[in-house]
């Protein structure tokens, strides 16, 4: 069990944000969580700046649909997001293009 809930890990990410590692990125990406900690998040990178909110999005350029534990062991370090995906416990829809940058957003 994680030390961590998924709320706590959600709400660091602005924290986490590299904006230079982002430059021009304008993203909608929305999280689809099952699980323990089931719920809808939506992570907004625009104008060098990250936002994270509880809802689903109108229009998301990406979607990851993920188990709870999942998500936070990728959070955490603990798991490898495209071995997740191979494995079909992480599954992407839109752009797979910014699936595979996303995490470079973010500091570990």
């Amino acid at each position: 069990m994680s030390e961590y809930s998924l709320s706590d890990l959600m709400a660091a990410m602005p924290g986490a944000f590299l904006p230079d590692k982002a430059a021009g990125v304008d993203a909608v990406v929305q999280y689809r969580v099952s699980g323990e900690e089931a719920g809808d998040w939506i992570v907004t990178i625009r104008d060098g700046k990250c936002t994270v909110e509880q809802g689903v999005a109108e229009k998301p350029r990406l979607t990851l649909k993920v188990d709870s534990r999942d998500l936070k062991d990728m959070m955490l370090g603990r798991a490898n997001g495209m071995q997740l995906f191979m494995q079909g416990r992480l599954r992407l829809e839109g752009d797979l293009g910014l699936a595979t940058r996303f995490a470079t957003f973010f500091s570990a």
